[in-house]
């Protein structure tokens, strides 16, 4: 048996008897290196510490935290009272303040399991209240949360950017258009049902209502400027800014809504690590079987073969999102990342496409599994805040997966919504 065949049984057996991601990887490098014969077992531990070993992904812990303490510090109800303070007028309003609640918030945590339970703790059992069908709820709630890791900050991004070697700071300001061009769609494709439908409007907000719940929410406003503003400007890297923004939720938190106890934080560390440790340990396993792809020239083994099956780079592109479609809908994205990077990346060279551009491909494609079946981790959350059959709510995000494809072939064959910022702000 090859050694890459062992790789594939291995890590095929393991995920299929239900082990843990990252220990699927670990057992899979390792029955691959013994079925290679002649490399000592010991590469797999160095492999995995020098998986995580990298002061960026300092970032990740940190902005887990902000965001974790911005969130129980009172600033996700304040936001999206000003959301539906704005938006509460249309047909279907507190649908469309859910999709803006979850742009903002995505300026905060850059995790979209995280925004999807932050804000549909408070926004789903409203919805359900108001009349929307908790299908409708929990579908739309999963579908608009998938902008949290494209806009910055991002923690796809640090990954993408620590794996390849790519600036972040270009990576986040790479987000920024496919991100809002992501809620666009996601609030769009909100207003249509909820007209079809009859969904319920707010009415229209009197002036200073709306300019009481801005000043509200103001100070969770300013953490996206803060947090791309000040790396733009060259306050902070991505790593320092990361804590800055630790910083700026727990003043905004304790000493200005005053509503962060010292208990929340405490409960926010606790849950920050454990994420964080969660995402290092996958980090390190998939670094197992990197190693071993490279070791054994995969990457180059596959370049040729896509660069004789594939005429051009758009449908090297167009296969590369159907098969990350595929992929996305059963496997997570960290280890996603870490698995096959080190093979597209160098692929998408050979055709000569920007890596910056490629990033965001990657990285909506795979977020995109996070509401695609049977998997759908954001969905299957959200299903179960709002109480309702799994397959409900798989039947409901249907409209808004079809959207999001929409705007995933608009980033892939329009390079300039990627590419725009960064090469404005060069």
């Amino acid at each position: 048996m090859s050694a890459l065949a062992a790789l594939a049984l291995a890590l095929t057996v393991a995920l299929l008897l239900g082990v843990p991601v990252a220990y699927a990887l670990i057992a899979a490098g390792a029955a691959a290196i013994l079925a290679t014969g002649g490399t000592p077992l010991m590469i797999v531990p160095q492999q995995i510490f020098a998986g995580f070993d990298s002061v960026l992904l300092l970032a990740i812990p940190f902005f887990l935290l902000a965001g974790d303490l911005m969130t129980t510090g009172g600033i996700t109800e304040r936001m999206l009272d000003f959301a539906n303070a704005v938006l509460g007028r249309l047909r279907g309003g507190l649908a469309i303040s859910n999709v803006a609640g979850a742009t903002f918030m995505a300026g905060i945590s850059g995790s979209a399991v995280a925004d999807t339970s932050a804000i549909g703790r408070v926004l789903i059992p409203a919805m359900i209240r108001e009349g929307y069908h908790p299908g409708f709820a929990a579908a739309l709630t999963a579908a608009a949360n998938v902008v949290g890791p494209i806009i910055p900050p991002s923690i796809t991004f640090i990954m993408i950017g620590v794996l390849t070697n790519l600036s972040i700071t270009k990576l986040f300001l790479a987000g920024i258009l496919p991100g809002i061009l992501y809620s666009v769609a996601m609030a769009i494709t909100a207003y249509v049902i909820s007209v079809r439908r009859h969904y319920p409007t707010h009415g229209r907000v009197p002036a200073i209502e709306i300019w009481r719940t801005f000043v509200k929410a103001f100070w969770a406003l300013v953490m996206p400027v803060l947090i791309v503003g000040g790396i733009r400007l060259g306050v902070f890297n991505v790593t320092e800014c990361s804590a800055a923004a630790v910083v700026y939720a727990f003043v905004v938190g304790k000493f200005v809504y005053r509503e962060l106890k010292w208990s929340d934080v405490w409960g926010a560390l606790r849950r920050s690590a454990r994420t964080t440790a969660v995402i290092l340990i996958v980090l390190g396993g998939a670094q197992v079987v990197s190693w071993f792809l490279a070791y054994n020239n995969v990457p180059q083994a596959i370049a040729k073969w896509m660069l004789g099956f594939a005429s051009s780079p758009w449908v090297f592109l167009l296969i590369v999102n159907v098969f990350l479609l595929v992929v996305g809908t059963f496997l997570e994205n960290a280890p996603a990342l870490v698995m096959l990077a080190p093979v597209l990346y160098p692929v998408s060279a050979q055709y000569g496409i920007d890596p910056i551009h490629f990033s965001m491909i990657v990285a909506l494609n795979l977020l995109i599994g996070l509401i695609t079946p049977p998997v759908a981790i954001c969905l299957s959350l959200g299903s179960l805040i709002a109480r309702c059959p799994p397959r409900e709510a798989a039947r409901e995000v249907m409209p808004f997966l079809a959207a999001a494809i929409v705007v995933l072939l608009l980033v892939t064959f329009v390079p300039l919504i990627s590419l725009g910022l960064p090469n404005l702000l060069k």
